[in-house]
């Protein structure tokens, strides 16, 4: 559910409500119903998206997930009108979320550990173990890894295993070239069987790991939100 603050500034900042003619159920038309003036259209539109934005950052800031999923939000309804509907809502949402999440770190990089996105890990500025509940222990062993690949390849990544977006909607998130986000996805792929191979408590777990990355990434998807709704 969103926050008490952010539902009152749709209250606050959104027009009398205009009258919605059926069913609505795409993003796109709830977008648009929106802009147009309907507040439960927004409400509606931000609770949809909240376990995934909730998602992204829970394996990255931990206790700070729920503050940054609401500066997301707030930051999606304070520019909602320069949304131009060139990549999905859901894409801008995340595109949000990624820049929140650079300036969260941007704001506690050390000299030690300078922050730049494509060299810093999630590790290296933090590295207290993983706040995601995981039972099994290549479910840990995927998590730990993905926290210490450059944040920018973790990202990627995460929204390609956990968020199932397409390269092309990846691209548009993160703000770079499609042929680059293809790329990284490689690259993070190898980095993160590299990290695995050194984590791994047995070979077999590492086997297990790798073979079944897939699988491994949706337990780890259905624990975080196990895990926000407790």
């Amino acid at each position: 559910m969103l926050t008490g603050k952010l539902c009152g500034l749709v209250r606050a900042q959104t027009p009398q409500p205009a009258t919605l003619r059926g069913t609505v159920s795409g993003d796109g038309e709830l977008l648009e119903a929106w802009r147009a003036g309907d507040k439960q259209a927004g409400k509606q539109l931000f609770e949809r998206h909240y376990d995934a934005v909730h998602r992204f950052f829970r394996n990255k800031v931990g206790a700070e997930a729920p503050d940054l999923v609401q500066k997301t939000f707030l930051g999606c309804l304070e520019s909602v009108e320069r949304f131009r509907g060139e990549a999905s809502f859901r894409s801008w949402l995340f595109a949000v979320a990624y820049r929140q999440l650079c300036k969260f770190y941007r704001t506690r990089a050390t000299e030690r550990a300078r922050f730049e996105v494509g060299i810093v890990s999630v590790w290296d500025l933090d590295p207290s173990p993983s706040r995601v509940l995981a039972e099994r222990g290549e479910e840990r062993l995927l998590l730990e890894g993905l926290r210490r690949l450059p944040l920018v390849l973790q990202v990627t990544l995460e929204l390609h295993y956990w968020e199932r977006m397409s390269d092309a909607d990846i691209a548009r998130s993160l703000g770079t070239p499609l042929g680059t986000t293809k790329s990284r996805i490689r690259r993070g792929r190898q980095q993160l069987g590299e990290i695995l191979a050194e984590l791994a408590e047995s070979p077999d777990q590492l086997v297990s790991t790798l073979d079944n990355l897939d699988r491994w990434a949706e337990r780890v998807r259905d624990r975080a939100l196990g895990a926000r709704a407790s």
